[in-house]
């Protein structure tokens, strides 16, 4: 039996947004990578990343970075997907699927 290549299906659900964005031109894979790695090195400053949630929360802030410099969506859009999706998966019940709303 094969190990799952990501631990979450939220990190599968993440790293597929940044490849679609990426395949839509909305960004390359030279400024991806840029920005990836100044939010990593932002990440780490304080404590040792695992590789883990702590590289895909990473990763969500990158595209939340990339998306907001590039014109995709404003902090604000941003912040209020954030919010719809804290309150979706905090009135979830355990094993269900978080939707919003």
């Amino acid at each position: 039996m094969t190990e799952p290549v990501f631990e979450a299906p939220w990190h599968a659900q993440a790293f597929a947004l940044a490849v679609s964005l990426e395949a839509r031109g909305a960004f390359t894979w030279p400024e991806w990578t840029r920005i990836f790695g100044v939010v990593l090195a932002e990440h780490g400053l304080t404590r040792e990343l695992d590789g883990g949630d702590d590289y895909f929360n990473a990763w969500v802030a990158a595209l939340e970075r990339i998306c907001a410099e590039k014109g995709i969506a404003g902090a604000e859009d941003l912040r209020a997907l954030r919010d719809a999706w804290e309150a979706a998966y905090l009135s979830t019940p355990h094993g269900a699927p978080v939707r919003i709303g």
